[in-house]
């Protein structure tokens, strides 16, 4: 290796750690700001700049008070109710979907697969205006359980995840238990669904990730903020024409993101299983 090579491979290192701390840093910083904010009072975020430190880190009036005007019990049991719901009924549906189309081979499979692939590549803000006429007509809005309904909606991304799995599962499976009196069902629900727990760990965690953290269909078609408020949309409390309230809503940011935590650390070895095993094929 000559000298230009080495010092070559040398620059390419240093350029990749430099480019790993930089964008740790990115995204690092955003939540430190919004921690240093949660602990300051309304006169001390006027008057000093964001990454100023907060005189007393005992401070918890803050989030004692976002929890409390922003209604945030209500929102957690809305949201855990919504989340709850949304995943077994996705689950549900997303691997008897799969399971349909892998293992029966019928006219119209191959148009269904790319009707949901065409479906993946339509904004959904774009066929809101529809949804919502669906939702009016059948009297959804404000209503818990229609908007359940429409969070239940065809997962595309879950639908291919749970294909791919299937097609790593031997066919020699489903013939073995229907040379044992199997039905289907039993075949699914028993020998199959068990063996797709990687597969559903990583659609929960993509599905979860985005049911507990959606805004516009909350805000939409949950209008009553008092009684059918969600975390997402409890944080908006603080906003309006007179002016934010930054501080409350970094603790109320802070308090939104500890249920989160607490559920990544106490599953993080299912959470890293699911998402090892569904990036590997085969």
């Amino acid at each position: 290796m000559t000298t230009v090579q080495k010092i070559a491979k040398y620059v390419i290192i240093v350029l990749k750690y430099v480019s790993l701390v930089f964008f740790s840093f990115v995204a690092v910083l955003p939540i430190v700001s919004v921690l240093i904010t949660a602990f300051k009072t309304e006169t001390e975020y006027q008057q000093t700049n964001v990454m100023t430190l907060p005189e007393n880190w005992l401070n918890f009036s803050n989030f004692i008070d976002a929890f409390q005007r922003a209604n945030m019990g209500r929102a957690f049991i809305n949201s855990t109710i919504i989340l709850i719901c949304t995943l077994v009924a996705s689950v549900l549906i997303g691997t008897q979907l799969a399971y349909v189309l892998n293992r029966f081979k019928f006219p119209g499979n191959g148009l269904i697969r790319s009707l949901f692939l065409f479906a993946s590549l339509l904004p959904g803000v774009a066929m809101q205006i529809p949804v919502y006429e669906i939702m009016y007509k059948l009297h959804f809005i404000n209503f818990l359980p229609g908007y359940i309904i429409v969070m239940c909606g065809t997962d595309v991304i879950s639908i291919y995840i749970y294909i791919q799995f299937f097609e790593n599962i031997d066919f020699s499976l489903d013939e073995s238990a229907i040379m044992d009196g199997a039905s289907y069902f039993r075949i699914f629900y028993r020998i199959l669904l068990p063996l797709l727990k990687p597969a559903i760990v990583t659609s929960c965690i993509l599905k979860g990730v985005g049911t507990y953290n959606e805004y516009y269909m909350a805000s939409l078609y949950l209008q009553d903020k008092k009684k059918l408020a969600t975390v997402a949309t409890s944080l908006y409390t603080f906003v309006g024409p007179l002016g934010s309230k930054y501080n409350l809503i970094c603790a109320g940011v802070i308090i939104s993101l500890l249920p989160a935590l607490i559920v990544f650390i106490t599953c993080q070895k299912q959470i890293y299983s699911g998402l090892t095993a569904g990036a590997v094929k085969g």
